[in-house]
């Protein structure tokens, strides 16, 4: 299953690093902009989430996640800006180099919304 709507509402999602390009280095050790099928940029931001806590809860520990963004999210998104994801999806993904396996969560939003 990809693209599995994920609803983060229970979180605080603070800016870790200010959203910028996506890159990625090609075959011949060159890095590219990464962009979809129809030559939409892509960029990156980094968010820590941190579960809200509940009434008589401890505030669990946070993560840190980078979500890709399908569009220029704009200016406004410095470190430490509260934040909330437009249409946020997650991904499962699982890799295999050289008999070494890795296996992670892939998060990707629409944009950024300033948190209110």
């Amino acid at each position: 299953m990809r693209n599995i709507p994920v609803n983060l509402q229970g979180y605080k999602l603070m800016v870790t690093e200010s959203p910028a390009l996506k890159m990625r280095e090609n075959d011949n050790g060159v890095e590219e902009v990464v962009t979809d099928r129809s030559g939409v940029q892509h960029f990156v931001v980094s968010l820590f989430a941190k579960k809200r806590p509940q009434e008589g809860q401890f505030a669990e520990k946070g993560e840190e996640i980078k979500v890709t963004l399908t569009a220029d999210p704009g200016d406004g998104f410095e470190e430490g800006t509260y934040v909330q994801l437009i249409d946020a999806t997650v991904s499962p993904w699982q890799t295999e180099r050289n008999g070494r396996y890795a296996s992670g969560l892939a998060y990707r939003a629409a944009g950024l919304t300033p948190q209110i």
